[in-house]
C-alpha cells in the first residue's frame, strides 16, 4: 500500500494544501514554511494507530487542536487531513478522511470520519451512535480494533510509517532513551539495532560498514557490543599505527558518522513510509549529493515511500530527481502555498537553460533580507 494523495485543511501551516504523492518526496521551503508541519501530518496518521497513541493522545502530542488550527483559518474552524492509498498490485483504492475540533472544554473531537474502498463508503461519521453516545466522538473508529475489521488495512499500514531525525546526543546517552519505542529522535536506536535478529543485524550492518567505507576510509569494521551492565553499543574499529586498529564505540563517533548510520539502518527497514528530516545535517557535501541515488537503491530493495524535508542545493542536484517529486512550499499572508516544481513554468525554463534543479528552486526559498542579518550587532 502506498499514498497517492493527501489533502490537508487547516493543518498548521496550511489553510488547504491537496498533492499528489510519488514514490519520493522532496519538500523545499524557507524556514518556517511548514517543511515540518508537513511531514507531521503523515506522524499524525501513525500517532493515530500506534500502541499507547490514538485520537487524543495525537491531539496531546502536538498541544492541543488550537495549537494544530492554522492561524490563517477562519470561517471552518475544523482542521481536516485525508489521504488516498492504493494498494501496490493496484487492487484496491482506500480513501481516509479525518475532520476534527474541540469542544467548549477544549475537548478534541471527530468532527467527520469516512472510510472508502473502491468506491464504497465502510464507514461515515458521525452515525446514529454517535448521535446518541457523544463521547464516542472522542475517538476514532480507527484505532478501536472491535469496529475497524473492514478497515483495518488502512490502520495496519498507519502504523508502519516511520520518522527519523536523530539526534546524536540521545543515541550517545543510552539512559536518556530508557523506556523509548520508536523514538522519532533516536533515543532508542540502539535498542532497535540490539532487538533485530542477529542474522538480520549482521547482514545490515556489513552492508552499512560497506557503505560508510566511502564516507569514512579508516572505519574497518563495524558491530554491536554490550557493556558490562548489558547496555547495546555500537563500536567501530578504525584503521590505526597499531597492527590491531583501534575501536570506538557511538561515544567517539562525530554527529555526521551517527546520523548517516542511523539513516542506512532505517532505509534498510521494509515497512511503510519513511519520514526523513534535513538528512544532509552534519554530512560533507559529497555524501550529500549521492544521498538521492543511495535511497533510489533502497527503495528499489524495499519498495518503500520516502518523504524527506532539505535545505540542500548539494542534495538537489541529482539528476535522477524529477519535477513531480519536489514539492516546493512558499508561505504568504494566507497561509503557505505548496507546488510541484512541475507547475512552474519558470524552473522548467531554467532547466532546458541547461541549470540545475538545484539552481532553479533554491533561489525561490532564500529569504528576501537574509542580509540583514550582517547588521546583527550593530548599535
Amino acid at each position: 500500500m502506498k499514498i497517492r494523495k493527501i489533502t490537508l485543511k487547516n493543518w498548521k501551516n496550511f489553510i488547504r494544501v491537496e498533492v499528489n504523492i510519488q514514490d519520493r518526496l522532496f519538500l523545499v521551503g524557507p524556514n518556517a514554511s511548514g517543511k515540518s508541519n508537513c511531514l507531521d501530518a503523515f506522524r499524525f496518521l501513525r500517532d493515530l494507530t500506534t500502541t499507547g497513541g490514538g485520537f487524543q493522545e495525537a491531539i496531546a502530542w502536538r498541544s492541543g487542536v488550537s495549537a494544530i488550527r492554522c492561524l490563517a483559518a477562519r470561517r471552518n474552524p475544523d482542521v481536516e487531513i485525508s489521504v488516498t492509498l492504493q494498494n501496490g498490485q493496484g487492487e484496491d483504492m482506500w480513501e481516509y478522511e479525518l475532520a476534527f475540533h474541540q469542544d467548549n472544554q477544549r475537548r478534541p473531537l471527530v468532527r467527520k470520519e469516512k472510510v472508502i474502498r473502491n468506491g464504497e463508503v465502510l464507514l461515515k461519521r458521525p452515525a446514529p451512535a454517535d448521535e446518541s453516545d457523544p463521547q464516542q466522538l472522542t475517538q476514532t473508529h480507527l484505532e478501536q480494533v472491535n469496529v475497524n475489521k473492514e478497515f483495518r488495512a488502512v490502520a495496519s499500514f498507519f502504523a508502519t510509517i516511520r520518522y527519523l531525525h536523530i539526534v546524536p546526543q540521545l543515541v550517545r546517552e543510552p539512559d536518556r532513551s530508557v523506556g523509548r519505542t520508536n523514538d522519532p529522535w533516536g533515543g532508542d536506536f540502539l535498542e532497535q539495532v540490539a532487538k533485530t535478529p542477529e542474522r538480520t543485524q549482521k547482514s545490515r550492518l556489513r552492508r552499512i560498514q560497506e557503505a560508510l567505507r566511502v564516507a569514512i576510509p579508516q572505519l574497518q569494521e563495524i558491530e554491536l557490543w554490550r557493556d558490562a551492565r548489558g547496555m547495546p553499543h555500537l563500536r567501530g574499529k578504525y584503521q590505526h599505527w597499531r597492527p590491531q586498529g583501534a575501536w570506538q564505540t557511538e561515544e567517539q563517533f562525530s554527529d555526521g558518522t551517527l546520523r548517516l548510520m542511523g539513516l542506512l539502518w532505517v532505509a534498510l527497514d521494509k515497512e511503510g513510509p519513511l519520514l526523513l528530516e534535513e538528512p544532509e545535517l552534519s554530512l560533507h557535501p559529497e555524501i550529500v549529493g549521492v544521498l538521492p541515488q543511495m535511497l533510489a537503491r533502497m527503495q528499489r530493495r524495499t519498495g518503500r515511500q520516502i518523504f524527506l524535508s532539505t535545505h540542500s542545493p548539494d542534495l538537489l542536484r541529482d539528476e535522477g530527481i524529477g519535477l513531480d517529486e519536489v514539492l516546493l512550499l512558499q508561505p504568504g499572508a494566507e497561509g503557505t502555498e505548496v507546488t510541484t516544481a512541475a507547475s512552474h513554468e519558470d524552473i522548467q525554463d531554467l532547466l532546458r537553460g541547461g541549470l540545475t534543479l538545484a539552481d532553479a528552486v533554491i533561489p525561490k526559498t532564500r529569504p528576501t533580507q537574509a542580509a540583514q542579518l550582517t547588521l546583527f550587532g550593530d548599535p
